[in-house]
């Protein structure tokens, strides 16, 4: 990693800044710490285990902040949960070549981004999913987190409001434990192949744990978030582009 002092400390600060947006909004963060560290020249394959690091830290957080204030529902998370677990082990093992791994995370870029410019007001009545279909979703969003480098709530987040299976807070709290355990197992994949972890997670893991604190703490009391999406929404769109289009 070649950064100066001065880079290093506007990423760390940049982190915070993420972290504390993202978990105000319920997630951890992943999209807006690959975007970040994207448009800070990091590589591509240091970008996905940071990004589990700090999403890891995040998401513990943002899932005993959720649990306490007792919008989780066990019942509604174990199915997507089940079979996730092994398949982000499965996706953050497997190493795809560079230009592949960009175009993958260019890809959850703008998806992200569209989310947060399309976000769904909350539904007036809610319809959980079969068990089947809800582990079958779990599975494809696992290993998509673990290959990635998100924690998968970007995806599942905006699929339970849409197909109306849970209420808003509801699903942020749900997203978040499965955002915690999806990432750690995709990191624990990622270190069984690679057997290192790049020291910049450590490096910013106290701006991510600031950030989250403050950001939750914040998202709890019904911290307006329509201006912080359209403007994480920019940042995804400029970063995803770069990546997809970009040699």
């Amino acid at each position: 990693m070649n950064m100066d002092y001065t880079q290093l400390i506007l990423l760390f600060f940049a982190i915070g800044v993420i972290a504390f947006l993202y978990s105000s909004v319920g997630h951890a963060g992943a999209s807006g710490y690959i975007a970040t560290m994207t448009l800070f020249g990091i590589a591509p394959t240091a970008i996905r285990p940071t990004a589990l690091v700090l999403n890891i830290l995040v998401a513990s957080i943002g899932a005993f902040q959720f649990w306490r204030a007792g919008h989780f529902s066990w019942k509604l998370f174990w199915p997507f949960a089940l079979l996730s677990i092994p398949a982000a082990y499965l996706g953050g093992y497997l190493q795809p070549s560079a230009s592949v791994l960009r175009i993958l995370i260019g890809i959850v870029l703008l998806f992200s981004a569209a989310r947060l410019i399309f976000r769904r007001s909350d539904p007036p009545q809610t319809f959980p999913p079969s068990r089947p279909l809800a582990v079958s979703v779990g599975a494809g969003l696992g290993f998509l987190a673990g290959l990635t480098g998100t924690g998968g709530g970007i995806f599942l987040t905006p699929l339970l409001l849409f197909c109306r299976w849970a209420h808003i807070r509801q699903a942020a709290a749900v997203s978040a434990l499965f955002i915690w355990v999806n990432s750690i197992a995709g990191l624990v994949g990622y270190f069984t192949k690679v057997h290192s972890i790049p020291s910049l997670g450590l490096i910013l893991a106290t701006a991510a744990i600031i950030g989250g604190a403050f950001g939750s703490h914040l998202g709890s009391r019904r911290f307006a978030v329509r201006v912080i999406s359209l403007c994480l929404a920019t940042v995804l769109l400029i970063a995803g582009t770069k990546l997809i289009f970009t040699r």
